[in-house]
């Protein structure tokens, strides 16, 4: 299992790649909910979310425990954990997770997540993010921003994401984010997101 720790500029955030077969049971259970009439149904996750997006559809308790997610969820949060803050979590109550279907000229808004931990991986991503209107601009298009604080001497304030499929990121649910849209491309851009509450005495320690 790949694992990368890194702190661009405060938080700490999590790297880790997902298992190909875990990727698998997730785009199969996106493609088989999809089929299905979500609206008003209890996994429609759309109107609790702040995305500009298709279609967001929860993942259900049994599919995450059968699938592995959860426990997938729970080691590497489990590691991050224990790596930075040298304790042991026993606590990790998944409050909800979500599979997000994006498409050319959809996006998501800045925004923060509820619980202590959050995070997003991918499990499909266009070959082509389309190209920006000036050549000479850094091009943005389908990247995942994460922001903190301001721009200042020695400081960046943003994290600049080019999604992979496999990547999976974990961060504190406060770090705020945002999508940018895409173009150029029939493609999807799927990813899946949790929050998650750990241990209280862990969360909010100073040390």
């Amino acid at each position: 299992m790949s694992r990368t720790i890194f702190k661009p500029f405060g938080p700490s955030v999590l790297k880790v790649k997902m298992p190909e077969d875990l990727i698998q049971r997730l785009n199969d259970y996106t493609d088989e909910k999809s089929k299905e009439s979500l609206q008003g149904g209890k996994l429609d996750a759309g109107y609790a979310l702040a995305g500009n997006v298709s279609q967001e559809i929860y993942l259900d308790e049994k599919f995450m425990t059968e699938s592995g997610f959860g426990k997938f969820l729970f080691t590497e949060v489990s590691n991050w954990i224990s790596q930075t803050k040298k304790k042991q979590i026993k606590k990790f109550q998944i409050s909800a997770s979500w599979m997000v279907r994006q498409y050319q000229d959809e996006y998501n808004p800045i925004h923060m997540h509820t619980g202590h931990i959050s995070g997003v991986g991918y499990t499909k991503v266009p070959s082509n993010l389309g190209s920006t209107r000036q050549k000479n601009k850094p091009n943005k298009n389908g990247h995942l921003q994460l922001i903190h604080g301001s721009k200042s001497f020695l400081s960046e304030s943003v994290f600049d994401i080019l999604p992979e499929v496999g990547d999976f990121y974990f961060f504190p649910h406060y770090l705020m984010h945002a999508v940018y849209p895409f173009c150029d491309t029939n493609e999807e851009r799927r990813s899946v997101s949790f929050n998650a509450f750990l241990d209280d005495d862990i969360y909010f320690s100073t040390h």
